[in-house]
């Protein structure tokens, strides 16, 4: 099967050639990564589309390209042109994504169309696809498209016509993936379905075998300098933590690493990292012993999931973090909640947790056999077969426009 998948997929060409910090999506790429492998190495023909967006308003143009630096050498990744002009940005990306994928489709025709979240130029592929093309469309749904990060009603005008426009792509879906059961339950009833947690990498599983008696007294943040994310807060925490022997160590890059930095002078016992390679953070994740997820409380608990949960836990960290809806059994063996992410409230259960030994009451296991490679791989090959045996289409074909 020849499949499109559209996503804000952002590889290291597109970070040397356009300004994307303040829409970094580093876990979001590497799910991106790992999904499109296990397809890949299911037989299927699998080509990256994304709409390489910049956020911070310019008037500059950014020419379209291809990743010059390919995860799989198999999966090429192609770029839209990007024009950051207030107004103009997603309309713009909205419309020259959809021209990459009528070219790509006319040089050899998709069979299936994959579209990560809910953002104007998935919307608008997504459109194309199944009422030009006549193909099936797959949501991967990862975050709430119908209220914002704390849960709240989404206003504006631009907003309101884009969650009607996800509203009405919604009942022409021919299937979905979604991180929550709440998520889930927000696609159409009796389209083939399937609840997607996250998916952890072979190379999580090796590294996290082969260190799992070598952990260290280390707390661990993963993931983008975003104010949602609470890296300020857990900063801010660690002064009241003061225990001798213990680190906090930061990856990762975004908007607010600067100032983050400056937070943490004179505090002791904080290392940052910066943007590591990927051997290198799967070695952090697999030797620290607690691992942080301080994201802001929501209102409509499940409209968003961390990818990094899983992560965490696969890699064998005991994982803090706020409530981000309900959650199965198995994984929440190895978690500590706190009700919300003020600093107080984290430092507290830190030290509880390290106090209380908590840390030793892990759930890799689970998370592997969860949400591991094959497991995924086998899950995401059945959905693809309902979906092709449901969906009521036309031959794939080629596009004329």
């Amino acid at each position: 099967m020849r499949i499109a998948y559209i996503a804000p997929y952002q590889g290291p060409t597109l970070l040397q050639r356009r300004p994307i910090v303040l829409n970094r999506t580093m876990a979001g790429t590497t799910k991106i990564e790992v999904i499109a492998t296990l397809l890949r190495a299911n037989a299927h023909d699998v080509e990256i589309i994304s709409q390489g967006e910049v956020v911070e308003n310019a008037w500059k143009f950014y020419p379209s390209f291809s990743e010059q630096e390919p995860f799989h050498p198999s999966i090429p990744v192609y770029y839209a042109s990007a024009l950051p002009v207030r107004r103009l940005n997603g309309a713009w990306s909205g419309r020259t994504t959809l021209q990459l994928l009528k070219a790509r489709h006319r040089a050899a025709p998709y069979d299936l169309v994959i579209i990560y979240n809910l953002k104007v130029p998935q919307l608008t592929c997504a459109n194309y696809a199944i009422q030009r093309l006549r193909l099936p469309v797959i949501l991967e749904y990862e975050d709430d498209r119908f209220v914002s990060v704390q849960g709240e009603k989404l206003n504006g005008f631009a907003l309101r016509r884009d969650v009607r426009a996800s509203a009405r792509l919604f009942q022409s879906l021919s299937g979905g993936t979604a991180v929550s059961p709440y998520l889930l339950s927000q696609l159409p009833a009796g389209i083939p379905k399937l609840l997607l947690r996250g998916v952890v990498a072979a190379d999580i599983v090796k590294v996290s075998q082969e260190s799992r008696d070598g952990k260290k007294n280390v707390v661990l943040f993963s993931g983008t300098h975003q104010w949602s994310n609470g890296v300020a807060q857990l900063i801010e925490a660690w002064r009241g933590v003061g225990l001798a022997g213990w680190e906090l160590h930061i990856t990762g890059h975004g908007e607010f690493t600067e100032a983050l930095r400056q937070m943490a002078t004179g505090v002791p016992g904080i290392v940052f990292h910066g943007l590591v390679s990927r051997p290198e953070l799967v070695r952090l994740l697999c030797s620290a012993k607690i691992c942080m997820n301080p994201h802001q409380v929501s209102e409509t608990p499940g409209n968003v999931f961390a990818f990094k949960i899983v992560e965490y836990l696969a890699a064998g960290g005991h994982v803090i973090t706020t409530p981000m809806g309900p959650l199965e059994k198995e994984l929440e063996a190895g978690i500590t909640y706190m009700p919300d992410n003020s600093p107080e409230t984290i430092a507290t259960v830190i030290k509880r947790v390290i106090k209380e030994r908590a840390y030793e009451r892990t759930a890799m296991e689970a998370a592997q056999q969860m949400c591991g490679p094959a497991v995924v791989s086998k899950s995401l090959d059945e959905l693809l077969s309902k979906v092709s045996t449901t969906a009521t289409r036309e031959p794939a074909r080629a596009c004329r426009k």
